[in-house]
């Protein structure tokens, strides 16, 4: 009986076309060597046609065992002929489902097969071994397709790996017999042409753009994909009949975009088309904010519904986390497919198709982030309490009464601060919703990256803190102004020129000096000294922080003189110790641990507190404040931080501090001179803590810190956890000193730096 001729195949789908449709009706027989996304799909088709009627193998063919050879040989004993006649009996006893056509098609492709091998000069024990071989294979590997070889609909073999010599022949034996093969070669063909050097049995399979497999690819990989696909279907439930097409309409006009008629966007009934856009600066700074309202109010008359935020999204309250059912889950798809439900609790009044929408475009969110790198399912059980939190607060607004093909509009001005939000918005995306993200500083930054996101880049620059809801709230430069602006962002932009205040956040770095240079540096400014340094928007101020102990060479006189230099017009003097108390009136004494919990300073409720007496000072210097005071605790610089309850110390200090303090910091600019704290302690009392954290606060907030403690005690560092600041010893110890009034002190009296060495004064 004739066997069936191999083709070459010309279209990857030409493989699973019934016999009657193929030319000659032949059977494909192919090898395939390299990768692109159209092998990928057909690799994925044709294992899902071998899984469901054919064989897959993954590595070797296994070879019959002890006891397969011993159940062969039972049934059809150790003879062997080489005949066709024999051939088919033997066929028939061991393979009783085969019908009469692919037995006669096998025996015959088996035959052609040994005969191959006895012209290669194998024996007849070789030839009884090899067919004794094939038979087992047949009955414990491929019997489910034998008695289907060469009909209407052709089996399909899949064999992933380096095949070897015995294993192509009995693959050209099923092939002949009227089957499909295919040949996963994830090495290339070197292998392969070492057993049949003139692709006489098989043929490669060459589509344009094939290149080498990626690394780890494997019908394993394959398989895994497949059911993480069939798992991840079942969390979308029923699907939605309306589609999203986003941007693809849109004219690339941005707002204008937004504005566009629902009815003019598309006529297609499957789809709601929306947009997806970020526009970065403006095209007109002086029109830009009466656009902005304008716009607003355009969108309101239209009826169509509109959300605005501003800078931030409130993060959720405890009320509204604490409305999110969830469990504890084992794993990823379990907790979406768990939280997901929350989305008809509080949306269960919603168009039934809006509901879908919803639960789709959650899922895909929560699968994308699934993704991200160290992402585990306790983060994304947090991240999904997030998204459903700001879901049930603005969905609403949103959707309330929606039905298409009505499409609402998201506006956010400022840029997304971080992955939260940007999820958030790019939820609102696969929903009928226009996006725009609105970044009018160009130095702004946004956490958003989403491939439907469209990007429209203006050149002028605005500062736009908030979205105008009425024509006074407008604020427009003039040309003047803004050109003004301009020279001034020129020169002060890395020139060494800086505007007044021009930063509003700084760190504070301690210089390690002699006392002499303490001295030439302390009345220096700040962008004079070593290591002056603006970063972005961070100022690193060079401070000093020391404490002096002794009189140099016991010159009293001296000694004032040398002190009333230092007390400039902007230096805070303490003249005796200590000078904070325990007992002293403290107003945040009684609230410091409301203020501090888990290890955070609650802003919002320091701020809003009747006893917080810091809000006359400017907006930027509370918040720098309120920075350097969790710096603070954070550093654990003062003992017993965290330990006995001096953290709660610190804040009572420091939102106490009397106003003499705050009008050096409420003037302090980070680029001109910095504020001084000199503390004089000439007797045996001990400096307080309190005393120690405000001047471990000052330092940090970016005043010079001196103690000059003449009797050379133990005073401030008492408290402190580290060595913290610089000692100089510069002199003999003197006791029971008393603070003169530096107003009757004379200067002039200080002696030079070799009399301080080499002579000694009255």
């Amino acid at each position: 009986m004739t066997t069936f001729e191999h083709m070459t195949l010309q279209h990857p789908d030409d493989c699973f076309e019934e016999l009657s449709k193929r030319p000659e009706r032949g059977v494909y027989f192919c090898r395939i060597n390299g990768y692109s996304e159209t092998v990928k799909q057909f690799i994925l088709k044709y294992y899902e046609a071998a899984r469901l009627f054919g064989v897959v193998v993954e590595g070797r063919i296994p070879n019959p065992d002890e006891r397969n050879l011993s159940y062969y040989e039972e049934i059809m004993g150790l003879g062997f002929q080489m005949n066709i006649g024999f051939l088919t009996a033997s066929l028939k006893k061991w393979l009783p489902r085969m019908g009469d056509r692919q037995r006669g098609q096998v025996a015959a492709s088996v035959y052609d097969t040994l005969d191959g091998l006895r012209r290669e000069g194998k024996n007849e024990n070789m030839l009884r071994n090899a067919y004794i071989k094939f038979m087992c294979w047949f009955y414990y590997k491929f019997e489910r397709i034998v008695n289907h070889l060469g009909e209407e609909k052709l089996p399909k073999i899949l064999y992933e790996g380096e095949i070897s010599s015995y294993e192509l022949k009995f693959l050209s034996i099923l092939s002949g017999a009227g089957c499909d093969i295919m040949l996963l070669q994830y090495r290339g063909d070197q292998s392969y042409r070492k057993l049949d050097p003139q692709s006489a049995l098989s043929s490669e399979l060459s589509l344009p753009g094939m290149g080498a497999f990626p690394e780890g690819f494997s019908l394993k990989l394959i398989r895994e994909e497949r059911e993480r696909r069939a798992q991840e279907e079942l969390l979308y439930g029923p699907r939605p009949q309306l589609r999203r097409c986003t941007n693809a309409w849109a004219d690339g006009k941005g707002l204008a975009d937004v504005q566009k008629p629902v009815s003019l966007r598309g006529e297609d009934p499957g789809f709601f088309y929306n947009c997806f856009v970020r526009l970065w600066g403006a095209q007109d700074r002086l029109t830009f904010l009466p656009e902005l309202l304008r716009f607003q109010r355009q969108m309101t008359e239209s009826g169509r519904k509109i959300l605005i935020l501003e800078r931030e999204i409130p993060r959720p309250s405890p009320e509204e986390i604490g409305g999110i059912r969830r469990n504890i889950y084992q794993n990823r798809n379990q907790m979406i497919r768990d939280m997901a439900g929350n989305i008809k609790d509080f949306l269960n009044s919603f168009n039934p198709e809006l509901q879908r929408l919803m639960n789709q475009a959650f899922v895909d969110i929560m699968l994308e982030e699934s993704e991200r790198p160290g992402m585990n399912v306790s983060r994304l059980t947090n991240r999904a309490v997030y998204l459903l939190c700001w879901m049930k607060r603005y969905c609403r607004r949103l959707f309330d009464g929606w039905k298409p093909p009505q499409i609402a509009c998201a506006v956010y001005l400022g840029g997304c601060r971080d992955e939260n939000e940007a999820m958030l918005l790019k939820l609102f995306s696969r929903l009928p919703t226009d996006v725009a993200i609105l970044i009018p500083d160009l130095n702004g930054s946004c956490s958003l990256a989403d491939p439907m996101l469209y990007e429209i880049h203006y050149g002028e620059s605005v500062q736009a803190e908030r979205f105008p809801k009425e024509d006074a709230e407008i604020q427009v430069g003039t040309a003047a102004y803004h050109a003004e602006q301009d020279l001034t962002q020129t020169m002060y932009q890395d020139s060494g020129l800086y505007r007044n205040y021009q930063y509003e956040k700084a760190s504070s770095l301690i210089l390690k000096t002699t006392y002499e240079e303490l001295r030439i540096l302390w009345d220096q400014e700040l962008k004079y000294r070593p290591n002056f340094e603006v970063t972005g928007e961070t100022v690193l101020l060079p401070t000093l922080f020391a404490k002096v102990s002794g009189v140099v060479n016991g010159q009293i006189r001296a000694y004032w003189s040398d002190l009333k230099e230092l007390i400039t017009e902007d230096a805070y003097v303490i003249k005796s110790a200590p000078f904070l108390r325990a007992t002293d009136p403290n107003p945040i004494r009684a609230h410091a641990a409301e203020f501090f919990r888990n290890g955070r300073l609650r802003r919002d409720r320091i701020m809003a507190h009747p006893d917080y007496a810091y809000g006359y000072l400017r907006d930027e210097m509370q918040e720098y404040i309120l920075d350097k005071l969790q710096l603070l605790i954070d550093r654990r610089t003062i003992r017993g931080t965290f330990e006995n309850g001096t953290e709660y110390t610190i804040v009572s200090v420091v939102l106490n501090m009397n106003k003499d303090i705050l009008r050096l910091l409420q003037r302090f600019d980070f680029t001109k001179k910095n504020p001084k704290l000199i503390y004089i302690n000439t007797a045996e009392q001990i400096i307080s803590v309190e005393d120690s954290i405000l001047a471990a606060f000052l330092n940090l907030a970016g005043f010079d810190v001196a103690f000059f403690v003449p009797t050379g005690y133990q005073s401030v560092e008492k408290y402190f956890a580290g060595d913290v600041m610089e000692e100089h010893q510069i002199g003999e110890y003197e006791y029971d000193l008393q603070v003169p009034d530096f107003r009757n002190v004379s200067s002039g009296a200080r002696l030079s730096w070799g009399e301080r060495i080499f002579k000694r004064g009255n």
